[in-house]
């Protein structure tokens, strides 16, 4: 596919240009650190004692059957659970080295720092340009109505879209098409500079496509963002992430490279999920 070539081309030039030997790692520093992490809705135990560090500038996948947990955990890592009055969250998630859910935390500031993207594509009912500035809006980013104007043109940029809806930006949003959409809501997700970029099956409701459009996206954001993706495609995580978590029954079964879990997983229930034996 073709992100997957562009990403071994640009891995190829970074180690030349870095002028290291194939047996050496370029690693990145841990942006996210998960700790005994267990979450509750009522009395189902959804989360188990889940334990993990996500890197920065690194694209990270979760895969595994549905209703395994991958969803939720995700929704820890910016406090959307917060949102569900059945929900109980417990252990540690550390951003940066600072704790999540200390009280002192306001999670709409952390929301800036750890974007969203869903897995159906939701711009709000406004215009194209209003769906952008909606977040850097209300953040007080901009100063000015040009320095709002920059940010909307450097996001929309980022979310690579700016070039198909820079002369209708006052056109409604959900006039889009689908994969125009998720790239406009992502192209949102990005408006308040987050460090943090949270994707929930984002191509799930995308053709062919505008799905290999998205997964190109997301191989040029890692660049500078920590992406967690949220698949039920193996083959899309196979193609965009670096590092791979597969979960299962609420329980983190095994985490690491990409190509690892894939060709040479320690755990049978891993080889089970990807031989497709289990899911």
């Amino acid at each position: 596919m073709l992100s997957t070539h562009l990403h071994g081309e640009r891995q190829n030039t970074a180690m030349k240009d870095r002028n290291i030997s194939e047996n050496d790692v370029i690693t990145q520093p841990v942006k996210i650190a998960a700790r005994k992490v267990q979450v509750y809705y009522g009395d189902n135990h959804a989360i188990k004692d889940v334990n993990v560090e996500i890197d920065d500038k690194t694209v990270t996948a979760f895969i595994g059957p549905s209703g395994c947990g991958k969803s939720t955990f995700l929704r820890c890592i910016n406090r959307m659970n917060d949102t569900i009055d059945i929900c109980r969250v417990t252990g540690d998630i550390e951003i940066d080295g600072e704790d999540i859910y200390d009280r002192k935390v306001d999670p709409v500031q952390l929301r800036a720092k750890v974007g969203m993207v869903f897995q159906k594509p939701n711009p709000f009912p406004k215009s194209i340009y209003d769906n952008v500035a909606y977040g850097p809006r209300i953040h007080g980013l901009a100063r000015n109505k040009a320095e709002l104007d920059d940010i909307v043109e450097r996001a929309l940029k980022r979310g690579a879209i700016w070039n198909e809806v820079k002369d209708r930006l006052n056109e409604p949003g959900t006039g889009l098409s689908g994969g125009q959409q998720q790239r406009l809501c992502i192209a949102r997700a990005v408006a308040t500079e987050p460090e943090v970029l949270l994707m929930d099956e984002p191509c799930s409701a995308l053709d062919p496509i505008a799905t290999a459009q998205v997964e190109e996206l997301i191989d040029e954001l890692r660049q500078n963002y920590s992406v967690v993706i949220v698949t039920h495609s193996m083959q899309q995580a196979a193609r965009v992430s670096q590092k791979t978590a597969f979960f299962h029954l609420g329980h983190l079964v095994e985490f690491g490279d990409t190509d690892k879990i894939f060709t040479a997983p320690e755990d049978p229930r891993t080889e089970s999920y990807i031989t497709g034996r289990i899911g």
